[in-house]
């Protein structure tokens, strides 16, 4: 569970630590000669933005994975820090506190032992 907000309404969590990820991803050399061109001519660098945005998802599904396998139920306050684009490959870093759900122990249930 990925969630941008820095504090859920209704729900009590625990805020865990810091989680973060870091993904480079490159791009093949054909692909980075056609956005060189691009970039000389002008126009949107379509093989710039589908790799930014895969690159993107790929970190956030990290993240996630990384929160379950520390044992969380998610990363609160997600950031992702602005995407650094080079020839050829582009960088993300996302980060967030992990959380989990605050459970109600059973001294502090109201039960209605008469019924």
């Amino acid at each position: 569970m990925l969630i941008v907000l820095d504090q859920l309404h209704n729900q009590e969590i625990e805020v865990g630590e810091l989680l973060t990820v870091v993904v480079v991803k490159a791009t093949n050399v054909i692909k980075d000669i056609v956005a060189g061109f691009k970039d000389t001519v002008g126009g949107r660098m379509k093989i710039y933005e589908e790799l930014i945005q895969d690159t993107v998802d790929t970190a956030l599904r990290d993240l996630d994975q990384k929160a379950k396998d520390l044992g969380y139920d998610g990363v609160i306050g997600i950031k992702i820090a602005n995407p650094t684009v080079a020839k050829g490959g582009a960088e993300v870093v996302v980060y967030g506190n992990g959380f989990r759900f605050k459970t109600k122990s059973s001294d502090s249930l109201d039960l209605d032992l008469e019924s």
